[in-house]
């Protein structure tokens, strides 16, 4: 088994495993913990497959995120339950905690009498790229709603 094939597969697990934590967190039905588990399976290895094989994490994100998305649409039609009880909870293993905590490093630096070029340049870069990642999971999650659902006509 190739190594990006045995790592993606891992992090699908791992990432399963964090939604289903989410999904009992939040009170999820268990008939619908699986559904769960799937979604932030999917999205996740999605997103570890495309940064693994050379591409943006912003990019494979966004990628995950809609297909995530268009899953949790799927299941919540087929499981007779709202789509994001899927979606939040397979979103959230998905947060960029790391780059938002050495933004917040680098901010407490900043506010320091050690403050410097470099640290300033980190800071932005990690900023900039929680807050690409963070609306690439928004738009990702919220693409079916927009393409799929159609107004009721007004009678």
């Amino acid at each position: 088994m190739s190594t990006l094939l045995g790592l993606v597969l891992e992090d699908a697990f791992w990432s399963a495993v964090a939604a289903v934590g989410f999904a009992v967190l939040f009170n999820v039905p268990p008939r619908l913990v699986w559904a769960c588990a799937l979604t932030g399976a999917v999205g996740h290895m999605l997103r570890t497959g495309i940064t693994e094989s050379g591409g943006h994490i912003v990019l494979g994100t966004l990628i995950g995120a809609t297909v995530m998305g268009f899953l949790g649409t799927l299941l919540g039609r087929w499981l007779h339950a709202p789509p994001p009880l899927f979606n939040v909870t397979g979103a959230i293993p998905m947060v960029p905690g790391v780059f938002a905590y050495s933004t917040m490093i680098g901010l407490i630096e900043l506010a320091g009498d050690a403050a410097s070029a470099e640290v300033l340049v980190d800071t932005a870069r990690n900023g900039i790229q929680t807050a690409l990642i963070l609306a690439a999971l928004a738009g990702g999650i919220t693409a079916p709603r927009l393409l799929l659902q159609r107004e009721k006509p007004v009678v």
